[in-house]
């Protein structure tokens, strides 16, 4: 462990890739401090919570999954990262009954939802740690004295030895444009897809029967996934009410990418009808439109040659699911090998994972 003369690190996004990092340079020793534009951590982890008013004047709250709604682990080494964080509390198997026409593949991993909400596993990561939330960090600067970042054209922290982007390649682009152009060029070749998503209090089905389903990938339609989602693993579930989180396509989203958020509402509230093969009694909806939703896995393994970016001569790195293999996995194999690369560069050997606190 270093002094505490540790150099500071400031990591830049609080998403699954950033609290990554964080986690595994605190232990290494560094001294970390990480910054994000959202109100809370998780990044696409995301939970939405609000309270919604019926007919007769009642409040009730809700959340929403409204980000990845659950991961797989493929590889060995997110496995075991996979298995002590379960054993830890912070995440359940989740065993969804799928709706008709839709079921898992024959031998597919196990899907995995934290809990109780989906940040639970970013906020584990980083806890003890200094987070600054509400602070979107627009540029870099760096002279004799470190690094210094700005939010606005106003320093928000400076004298840090070295920084980690750990956003969306579109964003990351802008900070990495004046120290690593290549990079930034890159960044802005690497394609992220949209996603809009559907939030929505109904009533419950009138008979078991009738809705005798968690999960749904329907075939055909405007929507990729819908998920009862107060049936994932630690959700609260209230009597005669559901909870749904739906997906659109990723084609249905590009080419709705601008529409007016009530006509989206609108046609997404359809196709869920549709599934549901009724009409419900809508008491809440929202949408949300994740501009950056997700990466092609294809694209995320031939437009990038690594899995991660770090320039020692000048403190500056870059990770994230789309230099990772995409999805919540491939932002953990980004900032692992990234933080990997950081101690190896300063002579500070990787430790083994620290336990997570619950």
């Amino acid at each position: 462990m270093r002094t505490n003369s540790a150099p500071r690190i400031a990591i830049i996004g609080a998403g699954m890739a950033g609290a990554s990092c964080a986690q595994l340079l605190a232990s290494a020793g560094w001294a970390v401090q990480v910054f994000d534009k959202s109100r809370g951590v998780g990044g696409r982890m995301s939970t939405r919570r609000l309270d919604w008013t019926d007919a007769n004047g009642s409040t009730h709250p809700a959340s929403f999954d409204h980000g990845a709604p659950c991961f797989s682990a493929h590889s060995a080494d997110f496995a075991s990262f996979v298995a002590q964080a379960a054993g830890d509390g912070l995440l359940a198997r989740w065993t969804p009954r799928m709706a008709p026409s839709s079921y898992l593949p024959l031998g597919s991993p196990d899907l995995w939802t934290p809990t109780p909400d989906m940040p639970a596993l970013c906020r584990s990561l980083l806890a003890g740690l200094p987070v600054r939330t509400c602070c979107a960090i627009d540029a870099l600067r760096r002279d004799e004295s470190g690094w210094r970042l700005e939010s606005g054209g106003i320093t928000v922290d400076q004298g840090f030895a070295a920084v980690v982007v750990a956003i969306p390649p579109a964003q990351a682009a802008a900070l990495l444009q004046d120290h690593q152009a290549a990079w930034a060029q890159q960044a802005q070749a690497q394609k992220m897809l949209p996603g809009w998503a559907l939030m929505a209090v109904t009533d419950e089905a009138a008979s078991a029967e009738a809705q005798a389903w968690d999960l749904a990938w329907p075939s055909s339609g405007p929507l990729a996934w819908v998920i009862r989602d107060d049936a994932k693993p630690g959700r609260k579930q209230q009597p005669s009410l559901t909870h749904w989180v739906a997906h659109a396509t990723v084609d249905w989203s590009q080419t709705h990418l601008e529409a007016p958020a009530a006509e989206v509402e609108a046609a997404l509230k359809q196709a869920l009808a549709q599934q549901l093969g009724r009409q419900p009694h809508w008491h809440y909806s929202t949408v949300h439109r994740w501009r950056y939703a997700s990466v092609p896995r294809a694209a995320a393994s031939s437009i990038s040659t690594t899995t991660h970016r770090w320039d020692a001569a000048i403190g500056l790195g870059a990770c994230g699911d789309a230099l990772g293999g995409a999805g919540v996995e491939g932002a953990w194999a980004s900032a692992r090998a990234l933080a990997a690369a950081i101690n190896a560069s300063s002579q500070t050997p990787l430790p083994h994972d620290r336990q997570a606190h619950a």
